[in-house]
């Protein structure tokens, strides 16, 4: 979104606001499903579970990718039935499986032999995808470090819940997020080949190849188009697997671009020669994404002129919440505006009211 618009926004929602675009969040939406034809596209809520973006999406027909019985809670106030959501947590307690049951999820994802043992009294009730690792050291973050299990391992777990009577629906796999290339699909659909070869040898019924998320955006630097990066993906997909239904969990590449953060300088101090200006957003508000999800967003100032170096600074009274440092900026005023892009995933997800600051309300726009 651009300077002058976000200045008028401001003009009447204050700062700080995240403006919501609805057009950018369809057109995420929309490109996404074109560039994957075929494939059902189950959002991440964890990425961003704002009740703006869950009614956007849900008019899109999206269907969701729910994680904790507080997600399950957000789509049932939406109205949105359980036959459009696949529970993919790979650890869960008992109660979580029932409150999910209870609900109406039919999926789930395990990726231990414990996990399995949990199913066993709703056998009958629920089908489960096996979940696959694929390590990625060339992705921001990588989401088999925690979960997942290897893939000499996956055709041996589902072995075992079949010879558990669990009924096997499937194979999932999370590429890593923020991927910079669509190779580490490719890789993990070789796995998934061999083991749909050794599944129909043993008459075990596999239906769904789950490919997860991970698709990137542009943050600071440009990624490749949507289209253009999942082209090997697709042709690979329509070489191997037309007989399967494909599923993803897309999060950051549908929320990600849709929000704008608007934010002011509250303060500033001239230290050691370095000018600190401290903003009414940090590090425990939107620029969580910083901290936990290692993302840096463009930045876009209104000032020009001679450049120092500077640092930005969160509001709150904690040292960490610093934002940025050793960057240039021109010198800036106490109650200029700085927009930042590209801030809607696992950004206002993750904030907090530390320290007594609000969340930055979220404004929908266009």
């Amino acid at each position: 979104m651009d300077f002058a618009k976000v200045q008028d926004l401001v003009k009447i929602h204050g700062t700080p606001t995240l403006f919501l675009s609805e057009s950018r969040l369809r057109e995420s939406y929309r490109t996404l499903k074109a560039a994957l034809p075929g494939v059902v596209l189950y959002y991440a809520l964890k990425s961003n579970a704002s009740p703006e973006i869950v009614s956007i999406l849900d008019s899109e027909d999206s269907s969701f990718d729910i994680c904790t019985n507080g997600e399950i809670e957000i789509l049932k106030s939406a109205n949105i039935s359980a036959d459009r959501t696949i529970h993919t947590h790979p650890i869960k307690r008992d109660s979580d499986i029932r409150f999910a049951l209870d609900y109406g999820v039919k999926i789930f994802v395990a990726d231990n032999e414990d996990e399995l043992l949990k199913f066993l009294p709703y056998k009958d009730k629920l089908k489960i995808l096996i979940r696959m690792s694929i390590q990625n050291p060339g992705c921001l973050v990588n989401l088999s470090h925690k979960f997942g299990v290897a893939p000499e391992r996956t055709w041996d777990l589902i072995r075992k819940a079949d010879d558990l009577g669990l009924s096997v629906a499937g194979i999932s796999f999370h590429a890593g997020s923020q991927n910079e290339s669509p190779m580490k699909y490719i890789e993990a659909l070789e796995y998934c080949r061999d083991i749909c070869t050794k599944a129909a040898l043993r008459g075990i019924d596999i239906q769904i190849i789950d490919i997860g998320g991970g698709f990137p955006i542009n943050y600071i630097t440009s990624v490749l188009p949507m289209a253009k990066f999942c082209r090997p993906i697709n042709e690979y997909l329509e070489r191997y697997f037309t007989n399967y239904t494909i599923i993803a969990e897309p999060g950051r590449v549908i929320s990600g671009p849709c929000m704008t953060l608007a934010a002011k300088i509250m303060g500033r101090s001239l230290r050691n020669g370095v000018w600190w200006y401290y903003l009414d957003e940090g590090l425990y508000g939107s620029f969580s994404g910083k901290m936990y999800d290692h993302a840096d967003y463009p930045m876009i100032s209104g000032r020009s002129g001679r450049r120092h170096n500077s640092v930005l600074a969160g509001p709150t009274c904690d040292s960490i919440d610093v934002l940025y440092e050793n960057i240039s900026l021109p010198l800036m005023e106490i109650g200029d505006l700085l927009v930042f892009n590209s801030m809607g995933a696992y950004t206002t997800a993750s904030a907090s009211n530390f320290n007594g600051f609000p969340k930055a309300k979220i404004v929908v726009v266009d």
